[in-house]
Protein backbone atom coordinates (compact mmCIF):
# COMPACT_ATOMS: atom_id res chain seq x y z
CA UNK A 1 0.00 0.00 0.00
CA UNK A 2 1.25 3.29 -0.82
CA UNK A 3 0.60 7.01 -0.16
CA UNK A 4 0.20 9.67 -1.95
CA UNK A 5 0.28 13.09 0.12
CA UNK A 6 -2.33 15.76 -0.85
CA UNK A 7 -2.08 19.48 0.06
CA UNK A 8 -5.35 20.28 0.24
CA UNK A 9 -5.83 24.70 0.84
CA UNK A 10 -8.78 25.41 2.88
CA UNK A 11 -9.61 29.27 1.97
CA UNK A 12 -12.18 31.95 1.49
CA UNK A 13 -11.39 35.53 0.86
CA UNK A 14 -14.86 36.47 3.16
CA UNK A 15 -14.51 36.05 6.77
CA UNK A 16 -17.28 34.31 9.03
CA UNK A 17 -17.72 31.41 6.57
CA UNK A 18 -16.60 28.56 8.83
CA UNK A 19 -13.30 27.91 7.24
CA UNK A 20 -11.37 27.36 10.81
CA UNK A 21 -14.27 25.31 12.06
CA UNK A 22 -14.04 23.03 8.74
CA UNK A 23 -10.47 22.83 9.06
CA UNK A 24 -10.36 22.02 12.64
CA UNK A 25 -13.49 19.14 12.19
CA UNK A 26 -12.54 17.73 8.50
CA UNK A 27 -8.84 17.06 9.99
CA UNK A 28 -10.42 15.69 13.42
CA UNK A 29 -12.50 13.08 11.19
CA UNK A 30 -9.95 12.33 9.26
CA UNK A 31 -7.44 11.52 11.97
CA UNK A 32 -10.14 9.67 13.62
CA UNK A 33 -10.35 7.54 10.34
CA UNK A 34 -7.15 6.24 10.38
CA UNK A 35 -5.63 8.95 7.84
CA UNK A 36 -2.63 10.76 8.86
CA UNK A 37 -3.38 14.70 8.92
CA UNK A 38 -0.68 17.85 9.28
CA UNK A 39 -2.54 20.95 9.44
CA UNK A 40 -0.72 24.02 8.78
CA UNK A 41 -2.24 27.33 10.69
CA UNK A 42 -1.05 30.02 8.49
CA UNK A 43 -4.07 32.66 9.85
CA UNK A 44 -2.43 35.46 13.09
CA UNK A 45 -5.36 34.55 14.78
CA UNK A 46 -3.96 31.24 15.24
CA UNK A 47 -7.68 29.93 15.70
CA UNK A 48 -7.08 26.42 14.30
CA UNK A 49 -4.06 25.87 16.31
CA UNK A 50 -6.35 27.00 19.87
CA UNK A 51 -9.50 24.61 18.48
CA UNK A 52 -6.81 21.92 18.35
CA UNK A 53 -6.03 21.82 21.94
CA UNK A 54 -2.43 24.05 20.98
CA UNK A 55 -1.34 27.28 22.86
CA UNK A 56 0.50 29.77 20.48
CA UNK A 57 4.41 29.78 20.90
CA UNK A 58 7.34 31.97 19.63
CA UNK A 59 8.88 30.76 17.14
CA UNK A 60 6.65 27.46 16.78
CA UNK A 61 5.07 28.30 13.40
CA UNK A 62 6.24 28.25 9.10
CA UNK A 63 7.25 31.85 10.32
CA UNK A 64 11.05 30.69 10.92
CA UNK A 65 11.21 28.25 8.53
CA UNK A 66 10.40 30.52 5.72
CA UNK A 67 13.25 32.75 7.39
CA UNK A 68 15.36 29.68 6.80
CA UNK A 69 16.27 29.66 10.82
CA UNK A 70 14.63 26.27 11.58
CA UNK A 71 13.58 22.91 9.55
CA UNK A 72 9.79 22.44 8.88
CA UNK A 73 10.39 18.74 11.01
CA UNK A 74 11.24 21.07 13.92
CA UNK A 75 8.01 23.03 13.95
CA UNK A 76 5.23 20.03 13.90
CA UNK A 77 3.47 19.58 17.00
CA UNK A 78 1.39 16.36 18.39
CA UNK A 79 -1.73 16.82 19.78
CA UNK A 80 -3.75 14.58 22.07
CA UNK A 81 -5.43 12.70 19.27
CA UNK A 82 -4.04 10.08 17.02
CA UNK A 83 -2.78 10.48 13.44
CA UNK A 84 -3.67 14.41 13.82
CA UNK A 85 -0.39 17.01 13.58
CA UNK A 86 -0.11 20.76 13.36
CA UNK A 87 1.99 23.36 12.38
CA UNK A 88 0.77 25.97 14.36
CA UNK A 89 0.37 30.06 13.98
CA UNK A 90 1.85 32.87 16.24
CA UNK A 91 1.71 36.31 16.09
CA UNK A 92 4.55 36.93 14.20
CA UNK A 93 3.00 35.15 11.10
CA UNK A 94 1.59 38.84 10.96
CA UNK A 95 4.52 40.60 9.35
CA UNK A 96 5.17 37.93 6.85
CA UNK A 97 2.91 40.28 4.39
CA UNK A 98 5.67 43.07 4.68
CA UNK A 99 8.68 40.33 5.41
CA UNK A 100 8.45 38.25 2.25
CA UNK A 101 6.37 40.56 -0.35
CA UNK A 102 10.12 41.48 -1.66
CA UNK A 103 11.17 38.20 -2.12
CA UNK A 104 12.05 36.59 -5.42
CA UNK A 105 10.60 33.22 -4.34
CA UNK A 106 7.39 34.33 -2.54
CA UNK A 107 5.10 33.05 -4.73
CA UNK A 108 6.81 29.66 -4.08
CA UNK A 109 8.26 29.84 -0.13
CA UNK A 110 5.80 27.53 1.36
CA UNK A 111 5.79 24.77 -1.50
CA UNK A 112 9.57 24.86 -0.88
CA UNK A 113 9.21 24.73 2.53
CA UNK A 114 6.61 21.89 2.61
CA UNK A 115 8.49 19.68 0.21
CA UNK A 116 10.39 17.57 1.98
CA UNK A 117 6.99 16.85 4.26
CA UNK A 118 5.04 15.78 1.52
CA UNK A 119 7.91 13.77 -0.70
CA UNK A 120 7.75 12.08 2.98
CA UNK A 121 4.69 10.32 2.28
CA UNK A 122 4.41 10.59 6.13
CA UNK A 123 0.83 11.76 6.15
CA UNK A 124 -2.65 11.42 3.93
CA UNK A 125 -3.34 15.44 3.82
CA UNK A 126 -1.94 18.40 4.72
CA UNK A 127 -4.48 21.03 5.05
CA UNK A 128 -3.86 24.54 4.82
CA UNK A 129 -5.77 26.96 7.28
CA UNK A 130 -5.14 30.16 5.15
CA UNK A 131 -5.56 33.77 6.06
CA UNK A 132 -8.58 35.38 4.60
CA UNK A 133 -7.16 37.50 2.32
CA UNK A 134 -5.40 37.01 -0.71
CA UNK A 135 -2.10 38.74 0.37
CA UNK A 136 1.75 37.41 -0.33
CA UNK A 137 0.28 34.25 2.41
CA UNK A 138 -2.82 33.30 0.71
CA UNK A 139 -1.04 33.08 -2.43
CA UNK A 140 1.87 31.26 -1.50
CA UNK A 141 -0.39 28.48 0.04
CA UNK A 142 -2.26 28.08 -3.17
CA UNK A 143 0.50 27.47 -5.14
CA UNK A 144 1.82 24.98 -2.66
CA UNK A 145 -1.55 23.13 -3.21
CA UNK A 146 -2.82 20.32 -5.38
CA UNK A 147 -6.69 21.78 -4.81
CA UNK A 148 -8.54 24.68 -2.52
CA UNK A 149 -11.90 23.41 -0.69
CA UNK A 150 -13.82 26.34 -0.28
CA UNK A 151 -16.19 27.12 2.60
CA UNK A 152 -19.31 29.33 1.72
CA UNK A 153 -22.56 30.17 3.54
CA UNK A 154 -25.47 29.99 1.84
CA UNK A 155 -26.22 33.70 1.82
CA UNK A 156 -26.67 35.61 -0.94
CA UNK A 157 -23.24 38.19 0.21
CA UNK A 158 -21.28 34.80 0.51
CA UNK A 159 -21.44 34.51 -3.42
CA UNK A 160 -19.07 37.63 -4.17
CA UNK A 161 -16.67 35.74 -1.88
CA UNK A 162 -17.15 32.41 -3.71
CA UNK A 163 -16.74 34.38 -7.39
CA UNK A 164 -13.29 35.92 -5.87
CA UNK A 165 -11.28 32.81 -4.71
CA UNK A 166 -12.35 30.70 -7.95
CA UNK A 167 -11.00 34.06 -10.12
CA UNK A 168 -7.98 33.96 -7.58
CA UNK A 169 -7.73 30.33 -7.69
CA UNK A 170 -8.04 30.67 -12.21
CA UNK A 171 -5.34 32.90 -12.14
CA UNK A 172 -2.72 31.19 -9.77
CA UNK A 173 -3.83 28.60 -12.48
CA UNK A 174 -3.02 29.98 -15.34
CA UNK A 175 0.45 31.86 -13.87
CA UNK A 176 2.25 29.73 -11.46
CA UNK A 177 0.28 26.68 -10.84
CA UNK A 178 -1.32 24.72 -13.62
CA UNK A 179 -1.75 21.40 -11.29
CA UNK A 180 -4.51 23.51 -8.89
CA UNK A 181 -7.57 22.68 -9.12
CA UNK A 182 -10.93 23.41 -7.36
CA UNK A 183 -11.42 20.62 -5.21
CA UNK A 184 -14.62 21.44 -4.26
CA UNK A 185 -17.36 23.77 -2.27
CA UNK A 186 -19.11 22.84 0.92
CA UNK A 187 -21.86 25.16 2.69
CA UNK A 188 -21.64 25.58 6.16
CA UNK A 189 -23.49 27.25 9.21
CA UNK A 190 -26.79 26.25 6.80
CA UNK A 191 -30.39 27.06 7.89
CA UNK A 192 -32.46 24.50 6.28
CA UNK A 193 -35.97 25.98 7.41
CA UNK A 194 -34.94 29.29 5.25
CA UNK A 195 -36.15 29.26 1.58
CA UNK A 196 -32.66 32.00 0.51
CA UNK A 197 -30.58 28.83 1.62
CA UNK A 198 -32.43 26.82 -0.87
CA UNK A 199 -32.31 29.10 -3.25
CA UNK A 200 -28.25 29.91 -3.09
CA UNK A 201 -27.93 25.88 -2.76
CA UNK A 202 -29.50 25.61 -6.20
CA UNK A 203 -28.00 28.38 -7.80
CA UNK A 204 -24.61 27.34 -7.05
CA UNK A 205 -24.95 23.65 -7.88
CA UNK A 206 -26.05 24.88 -11.18
CA UNK A 207 -23.16 26.66 -11.67
CA UNK A 208 -20.57 24.04 -10.41
CA UNK A 209 -21.95 20.55 -10.59
CA UNK A 210 -20.11 17.69 -8.52
CA UNK A 211 -17.70 20.29 -7.47
CA UNK A 212 -20.46 21.16 -4.91
CA UNK A 213 -20.40 18.21 -1.99
CA UNK A 214 -23.63 16.59 -0.95
CA UNK A 215 -23.42 17.07 2.72
CA UNK A 216 -24.50 20.15 4.50
CA UNK A 217 -23.06 21.53 7.77
CA UNK A 218 -25.90 23.15 9.97
CA UNK A 219 -25.81 25.31 12.13
CA UNK A 220 -25.35 23.72 15.70
CA UNK A 221 -24.67 24.90 19.34
CA UNK A 222 -21.96 22.10 20.11
CA UNK A 223 -19.81 23.31 16.93
CA UNK A 224 -19.79 27.16 18.27
CA UNK A 225 -18.72 25.94 21.77
CA UNK A 226 -16.12 23.01 20.75
CA UNK A 227 -12.80 25.69 20.09
CA UNK A 228 -13.34 27.64 23.45
CA UNK A 229 -12.70 23.81 25.08
CA UNK A 230 -9.95 23.24 22.35
CA UNK A 231 -11.42 20.45 20.92
CA UNK A 232 -12.95 19.57 17.98
CA UNK A 233 -16.75 18.99 17.90
CA UNK A 234 -16.08 15.85 16.48
CA UNK A 235 -14.69 14.63 19.78
CA UNK A 236 -16.25 16.91 22.37
CA UNK A 237 -19.88 15.70 21.32
CA UNK A 238 -19.68 13.19 18.40
CA UNK A 239 -23.37 12.55 18.12
CA UNK A 240 -24.71 16.08 17.83
CA UNK A 241 -25.56 17.39 14.22
CA UNK A 242 -22.58 19.16 13.66
CA UNK A 243 -20.03 16.67 14.32
CA UNK A 244 -22.13 14.00 12.32
CA UNK A 245 -22.15 16.61 9.78
CA UNK A 246 -18.42 16.61 9.81
CA UNK A 247 -17.93 12.94 9.59
CA UNK A 248 -20.52 12.62 7.07
CA UNK A 249 -18.08 15.25 5.06
CA UNK A 250 -15.62 14.07 5.88
CA UNK A 251 -16.44 10.72 4.06
CA UNK A 252 -17.53 12.15 0.91
CA UNK A 253 -13.91 13.97 1.30
CA UNK A 254 -11.87 10.65 1.49
CA UNK A 255 -13.94 9.50 -1.88
CA UNK A 256 -12.84 12.21 -3.50
CA UNK A 257 -9.71 12.60 -2.18
CA UNK A 258 -8.15 8.98 -1.99
CA UNK A 259 -4.48 8.80 -1.06
CA UNK A 260 -3.95 5.52 -0.89
CA UNK A 261 -3.15 2.61 -3.34
CA UNK A 262 -1.90 -0.41 -4.01
CA UNK A 263 1.44 -1.01 -6.42
CA UNK A 264 2.16 -4.40 -8.06
CA UNK A 265 5.78 -4.97 -7.25
CA UNK A 266 8.04 -4.89 -10.15
CA UNK A 267 10.77 -7.10 -8.38
CA UNK A 268 8.22 -10.14 -7.66
CA UNK A 269 8.77 -12.82 -10.30
CA UNK A 270 6.03 -14.10 -12.36
CA UNK A 271 4.19 -17.42 -11.07
CA UNK A 272 5.09 -20.55 -12.36
CA UNK A 273 2.24 -22.39 -14.12
CA UNK A 274 1.37 -25.50 -12.52
CA UNK A 275 1.52 -28.74 -14.41
CA UNK A 276 -1.40 -29.69 -16.54
CA UNK A 277 -3.16 -32.85 -14.61
CA UNK A 278 -3.42 -36.50 -15.82
CA UNK A 279 -6.52 -37.45 -17.78
CA UNK A 280 -8.90 -40.08 -15.91
CA UNK A 281 -8.95 -43.17 -17.68
CA UNK A 282 -12.47 -43.08 -19.38
CA UNK A 283 -14.92 -45.83 -18.49
CA UNK A 284 -15.74 -48.91 -21.34
CA UNK A 285 -19.40 -48.20 -22.31
CA UNK A 286 -21.98 -50.91 -21.44
CA UNK A 287 -23.67 -52.31 -24.39
CA UNK A 288 -27.00 -51.33 -24.79
CA UNK A 289 -28.75 -55.01 -24.78
CA UNK A 290 -26.95 -55.93 -21.69
CA UNK A 291 -29.06 -55.18 -18.30
CA UNK A 292 -26.04 -55.25 -16.16
CA UNK A 293 -22.14 -56.12 -16.54
CA UNK A 294 -21.47 -59.45 -15.94
CA UNK A 295 -19.63 -59.97 -12.19
CA UNK A 296 -16.24 -60.74 -12.46
CA UNK A 297 -14.79 -64.22 -10.75
CA UNK A 298 -14.42 -63.96 -7.25
CA UNK A 299 -10.70 -65.15 -6.19
CA UNK A 300 -10.64 -68.13 -4.19
CA UNK A 301 -9.65 -67.63 -0.48
CA UNK A 302 -6.35 -68.21 0.75
CA UNK A 303 -4.94 -70.54 2.93
CA UNK A 304 -5.42 -69.73 6.68
CA UNK A 305 -1.63 -70.56 7.54
CA UNK A 306 1.22 -70.62 4.97
CA UNK A 307 3.28 -73.65 5.86
CA UNK A 308 6.72 -73.16 6.95
CA UNK A 309 9.75 -73.74 4.80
Amino acid sequence: MQRRTKVIAIANQKGGVGKTTTVVNLAAALSARKRAVLVMDLDPQAHATLGLGLEKQQGVSIYPVLLGEKQIADVIQPTKWNNLNVIPSEVDLAGAELEFGVREDRLTMIRDALGPVKDSGAFDYIILDCPPSLGIVMTSSLVASDGVLIPIQAEFLAMDGLALITGSIERIRQSVNPALELNGIVFTMVNSVAKLTHDVIEEVRGHFGDKVYETLIPRNVRVSEAPSMGTPVVFLDPRSKGAESYKAFAWEFMAKNPTRFDMPSAAAPAPTPAPAPEPEPVPEPVPEHASSPTPAPEPEPAPAHEPQV
